[in-house]
């Protein structure tokens, strides 16, 4: 088995649809790229309670399995324990696979002894139009951690053997960037990263996304904790992985600005 895809679901009937047909399209490819590939594709539902197990059962190829969890992070290592395939990524139930891109990655993959690869990826609207396109940088701790996750989760693949037999999996006290915790503890244990000019995937952009849904100004106490949350999860990668200078944690805010900054120029230069 190539590709291990992971889907973790709940409510999303109205877009995991395009999300299954996008990777059933990679098993025999287009009149483009002709090659099949071995898939094997998990879908971890939640206990949906909309269309989503109908929409699943259009596809043949589709392992749906519907149990509770605690959260989208539990729901994907659940896929990671019975992941099979040589290479293992998580397709989230609104975004979608480009055409051929398994098999553009594979040509990628086998010349590599990375232990996460990774591409880029257009962001589009809730109707799916195009937004822009990500171009990812090479690989840089420094960037990651004290910028931002650079690494669409969608366009990300984990070599099995290293990583997921590994024993490493996302923390479920995260959910809003447990991939980029993810990232920053595989970086510390050693792992490597390759980064392929390839575009993967379509990340959709609508008001569920639990990174999107907290954001903007207002006085609601609990749209602002909730965001808080959000940001306390960023915050904790930095102390964990990155630059601390003070046991004060309003002076280590200041740095974390200036350093912010610095990493966004650094950016620019690890994307030439």
């Amino acid at each position: 088995m190539r590709f291990t895809i992971i889907t973790p679901s709940l409510n999303y009937g109205h877009f995991i649809g395009e999300c299954l047909e996008s990777v059933a399209g990679q098993i025999k490819g287009t009149d483009a790229v002709q090659s099949e590939i071995e898939i094997e594709h998990i879908v971890i539902d939640g206990g949906s309670t909309d269309e989503s197990a109908e929409v699943a059962s259009r596809f043949p190829h589709v392992k749906w399995i519907q149990e509770s969890d605690e959260g989208m992070s539990d729901a994907i290592n659940k896929g990671f324990d019975k992941a099979t395939g040589e290479w293992v990524m998580w397709l989230n139930a609104d975004d979608r696979l480009k055409p051929d891109a398994l098999a553009k990655m594979l040509h990628k993959i086998e010349r590599t002894n990375a232990d996460v690869v990774y591409g880029d990826w257009d962001f589009v609207n809730e109707s799916g139009g195009f937004l822009r396109h990500v171009r990812a940088p090479r690989w840089s701790l420094f960037i990651h951690v004290h910028h931002h996750c650079f690494i669409g989760s969608t366009a990300a693949f984990y070599r099995r053997l290293t990583v997921i037999d590994g024993g490493h999996r996302l923390r479920k006290d995260f959910r809003y960037v447990m991939d980029g915790e993810f990232y920053a503890r595989l970086h510390a244990s050693g792992k490597s990263f390759h980064h392929v000019g390839v575009t993967v995937a379509d990340f959709r952009l609508h008001g569920s996304n639990a990174s999107q849904r907290h954001l903007g100004k207002t006085r609601d106490m609990d749209i602002i904790l909730a965001a808080e949350r959000q940001h306390v999860e960023s915050r904790a990668i930095r102390r964990a992985y990155g630059i601390t200078l003070f046991n004060d944690p309003y002076l280590n805010g200041l740095i974390d600005g200036i350093l912010w900054i610095v990493a966004r120029g650094w950016k620019l230069v690890m994307k030439g």
